[in-house]
């Protein structure tokens, strides 16, 4: 089969470039993949990080042609006479937030005017964490070019039927982020964090508001009335980084927080999870978040709010805990618990056995019998 993945691929960074890089890795051991990649991902007045190249080493060698501008239309006409030209039998777009609906939406139409194809859409969110005017629009622009879908959780699922309510899909859990080498032993990956603590709690990933940062650190004082605990916060801000820095200030937790607010290159995400006895995620809202996948492979329990599919992966009182969110009192109930009652070595005798049904081998399987069911 010939199958052409459309969007961000290394040197871009991101979790979506992470996810098509090795998406192709696993195709190509069945099937011709090549991916036509992004020659800007978002214009550098709407990114709020640092730089949108990735500085770390490539994961995978897929083939890679960056064509598309996501905010000029004529690449758009471009790469879609290039994706036509190899004859793809698939064309597969990962689909996240409403910015890239126009180009994305776009793409395909062209593509389909020219040859017939199949056009696939992974959907990864169909509701924005961040609503904006005229979200609704663009998605129905973007999900009305597809033929069908790929979702990971039931809350994208629901969402999608409310957009496409006879839409052709497969609902398949986002699979483990197995590309970032080993566990490393937890003693030497605290030395090299400068963190001699015996109880080490990560939170990973960009900062935003609906990643519930501020409700964490609230939770921290209460927290520490029962636990001596060091808690790392590794990601790079995308908003107000004084507004979180005042605030650790303000609550006295310097002695007990570990920032390092730049992005992470892929080689040194292991030494912050082999660190860590458990992993943090207080969100405000989610659909589902590449961090359990991540945390998961590292065989890393994790303590998550109870918002979108968080609960699908995460199982309460099994490979983790699962709050209220936006509930400082119950993060933090859950995290002495997690400690007083000693539950990491259990936990991780349960993620062992869970993390197999989210190999990539059967979510390629998945997405070959939805090829095959429109062909």
């Amino acid at each position: 089969m010939n199958v052409v993945i459309a969007g961000p691929a290394y040197p871009l960074r991101g979790a979506m470039a992470q996810l098509n890089i090795i998406l192709g890795w696993y195709l190509l051991k069945s099937h011709n993949v090549q991916i036509v990649s992004l020659t800007r991902q978002y214009p550098s007045l709407l990114f709020p990080g640092k730089t949108q190249i990735d500085p770390g080493k490539p994961l995978f060698d897929v083939p890679t042609v960056p064509l598309i501008d996501t905010i000029n239309p004529v690449s758009w006409f471009r790469a879609a006479r290039y994706i036509a030209e190899q004859k793809p039998d698939v064309v597969i777009f990962r689909y996240w937030m409403p910015f890239f609906a126009p180009c994305f939406g776009s793409i395909a139409r062209l593509i389909k005017r020219k040859i017939k194809t199949q056009i696939i859409f992974i959907c990864d969110n169909i509701i924005p964490h961040e609503k904006r005017p005229g979200d609704v629009s663009l998605t129905k622009y973007a999900l009305r070019s597809a033929d069908s879908f790929v979702v990971h959780s039931k809350t994208v699922e629901e969402d999608l039927l409310r957009f496409i309510p006879k839409a052709r899909y497969v609902l398949s859990p986002l699979p483990l982020f197995d590309i970032f080498g080993d566990l490393q032993p937890k003693k030497e990956s605290k030395m090299k964090l400068g963190i001699s603590a015996d109880h080490v709690m990560l939170f990973f990933g960009h900062i935003r508001t609906y990643k519930g940062l501020d409700i964490l650190l609230d939770a921290m004082p209460l927290i520490l009335k029962k636990i001596s605990a060091i808690l790392i916060i590794a990601g790079e801000f995308y908003e107000n980084e004084p507004k979180y820095r005042e605030k650790i200030n303000r609550l006295g937790l310097e002695k007990h927080i570990r920032l390092f607010s730049d992005y992470i290159p892929n080689e040194e995400i292991p030494v912050y999870f082999s660190a860590s006895d458990v992993v943090v995620l207080p969100y405000v809202t989610a659909t589902q978040s590449a961090i359990v996948p991540v945390a998961y492979h590292f065989d890393k329990p994790a303590i998550v709010t109870d918002v979108g599919g968080l609960s699908e992966v995460v199982k309460d009182e099994h490979t983790g805990f699962v709050v209220p969110p936006q509930n400082p009192e119950a993060l933090a109930e859950a995290v002495i618990k997690y400690y007083q009652d000693n539950r990491e070595s259990e936990f991780i005798t349960n993620i062992r056995e869970e993390k197999k049904k989210y190999s990539w081998d059967t979510f390629i399987e998945q997405l070959e019998k939805l090829i095959k069911q429109n062909i």
